[in-house]
């Protein structure tokens, strides 16, 4: 949404149908760098809600080869929203992009299932039915953590994470393993609590991927 004209986003669209692109996520978007008064109102689209809508909008006008139009995806926040501090709020805001025609929900990363869990039982609880995707990004350098740490704005690392990672140090191989381990036991245990379906985030590295979807004995 941000620094985007109604007409950009139509013609962004417009493009990703031409090329067959089925499924888009509806991100409101972070403010431009050095910008952090940034005033959304202004925005065409001051909220992802109303990018929903407007792609929603889009669908139903058959611009899309695919009669259904795009699958359409928003995000989520297990443990919560930096910008919004009052959880019941953050819900409202969300149920509004389910409301609006979302299709599907994609989490932030996360290193604790009881955090996904609980996300999901007060998504339901709030009336939000669509599935919801947990977001899962292995743990790949020790210098990536830091950077994982400011991505998730606010996601805790579990001490019994931690303790792995001070054993493994700066052994690059070591912490990778570690981080692949503890993404593989998180799969095993969203699967084995029925989670609608899980999304890597990869940056680029495909390795940790590969061997999580291997030890889960996935065909």
């Amino acid at each position: 949404c941000v620094n985007h004209s109604k007409d950009e986003v139509t013609a962004t669209l417009e493009r990703y149908a031409s090329v067959g692109i089925g499924n888009v996520l509806a991100l409101r978007g972070d403010p431009p760098a050095g910008q952090d008064g940034y005033d959304h109102s202004k925005d065409a689209f001051p909220y992802a809600s109303d990018l929903v809508k407007h792609i929603r909008e889009f669908n139903q006008s058959g611009k899309h080869p695919d009669p259904r139009g795009f699958g359409i995806g928003v995000a989520a926040f297990p443990e919560g929203h930096p910008d919004t501090p009052n959880r019941l709020l953050e819900m409202d805001h969300l149920k509004a992009k389910v409301d609006e025609g979302a299709d599907y929900i994609c989490t932030q990363l996360f290193f604790d299932n009881h955090d996904f869990i609980d996300f999901r039982d007060r998504c339901r609880l709030a009336g939000i039915n669509v599935p919801i995707i947990a977001g899962i990004m292995p743990i790949a350098s020790a210098k990536g953590i830091r950077r994982m740490a400011e991505l998730a704005a606010g996601a805790h690392f579990p001490a019994k994470l931690l303790r792995a990672l001070i054993r493994a140090g700066e052994n690059q191989e070591a912490v990778q393993r570690v981080g692949i381990q503890h993404a593989a036991e998180q799969c095993a245990g969203l699967l084995d609590a029925g989670v609608d379906g899980i999304h890597f985030y990869t940056l680029n590295q495909s390795r940790a991927t590969q061997e999580i979807y291997a030890s889960l004995g996935m065909g």
